[in-house]
């Protein structure tokens, strides 16, 4: 599956990391991690801090995929509005669902310090209205988050163009959220997991899984057997293949990002990540060598070759927005990417087994604009399901979600 195009800044800037061996004999392992991504490798992590034998399999370069491609936006704010997924699931869901994703940037905050050298710093989310008639929806947002105690600051129009110089009828001030390299973390993890004697092995094709009373076997296009007593997916967009089902909305969704720029230029973007209340929305941040990196201009196109033919345009579109925007930052993409991205109709992500699927095959279905957010989180519901625990996340994040 192809699922980028241009040239994703990570993969310029670090270039290939650490080369890890293909499989070459079989293995037994506790749990097999298939993908070798941000969302893999940080399930991985986790299994294996807390004593579970794992062994990583990814048919790319590790993070070669995905996760290369990704803009990287940590934050506790899903794409579903709180409000919206209240009316869904209940508020209670709604609240655990947000505070959940809260504690998440403490897990990446502990994670990111640990690996060392990965771009993370903290940062706060501004969410603004992207028209006037947006006001009424962005008020019951705030007043939502406030009483559910969210670090939320609301700002009139005079207050978002007196802080950070453009127009907009107001905004929600989140004052937690998160910048990192996915695919350096993903990179700084498994090698670091390689050191500690965990397998990691990529381009390792899967040909077919073949899961029994006790175990599932892992059978690679080299021949290789992985005999494991559970499977986690974490294949990105791919891990529909394996599902043999559709559970999310495949879409493109276009990046660029300049050179650096001068600090004082960028003013308070330099700390505060922001996205609007349209859809598909613009957002922006910046890294922390000061460059802009600017996403949106997402369409149902999800054919490679016709993705790759609007790389161009769709960034000269996404560049005119953000020069109007702020008209005294210099604007000229370095680099300019897109890729496949996948949503679900409620925002949420999908973690566990699928009842269409054997219990020992697990799956890791990060999906959203918050997908890293998502996987730290994902990472704890499944070692609970690994060690036969209860987890708060399951009711609402696994493939039967319901009011909580």
């Amino acid at each position: 599956m192809d699922l980028k195009s241009g040239e994703p800044f990570w993969t310029v800037k670090n270039g290939l990391m650490h080369a890890f061996p293909p499989l070459r004999s079989d293995v037994a392992c506790d749990v097999a991690v298939i993908g070798g991504g941000i969302t893999g490798a940080l399930v991985a992590d986790e299994l294996s801090r807390h004593g579970h034998d794992v062994v990583v399999l990814d048919k790319r370069d590790v993070g070669w995929g995905s996760t290369s491609a990704s803009t990287a936006l940590l934050q506790y704010e899903i794409d579903t509005p709180m409000v919206e997924l209240a009316q869904q699931y209940g508020e209670a869901a709604a609240a655990l669902a947000y505070r959940a994703c809260l504690h998440a940037l403490d897990l990446a905050d502990e994670r990111a310090r640990a690996v060392g050298n990965v771009d993370y710093a903290r940062m706060d989310s501004l969410y603004w209205a992207s028209r006037s008639r947006d006001r009424g929806d962005m008020e019951s947002e705030f007043a939502l988050r406030r009483a559910h105690r969210l670090p939320v600051e609301w700002l009139e129009a005079g207050d978002v163009r007196e802080r950070f110089g453009f127009a907009a009828p107001c905004a929600i001030l989140s004052m937690r959220a998160a910048r990192i390299d996915p695919y350096r973390m993903a990179q700084r993890l498994l090698a670091g997991l390689e050191r500690q004697g965990v397998p990691v092995h990529d381009r390792t094709g899967v040909a077919r899984l073949e899961p029994h009373v006790r175990g599932v076997r892992i059978h690679t296009n080299g021949g290789q057997v992985v005999r494991a007593t559970r499977v986690v997916i974490a294949a990105g967009y791919e891990s529909e293949t394996f599902l043999r089902a559709r559970v999310a909305c495949n879409r493109s969704t276009y990046a660029f990002i300049t050179e650096p720029i001068d600090a004082a230029l960028l003013g308070r973007l330099r700390t505060t990540m922001a996205w609007e209340t349209a859809r598909p929305y613009l957002y922006l941040r910046t890294t922390g060598d000061h460059r802009l990196l600017v996403g949106g201009a997402d369409d149902d196109v999800d054919v490679p070759a016709r993705r790759d033919a609007r790389v161009a345009a769709k960034t000269r579109k996404l560049v005119k927005r953000v020069a109007a925007m702020f008209p005294w930052i210099p604007v000229e993409p370095a680099f300019a990417w897109a890729g496949t991205f996948a949503e679900t109709t409620d925002g949420l992500p999908w973690f566990g087994a699928h009842p269409h699927v054997h219990p020992r095959v697990l799956f890791a279905m990060a999906y959203g604009g918050n997908g890293i957010t998502y996987s730290l989180l994902g990472a704890g519901l499944l070692r609970a399901l690994v060690e036969r625990r209860p987890h708060a996340l399951q009711a609402l994040f696994g493939f039967d979600r319901r009011r909580v």
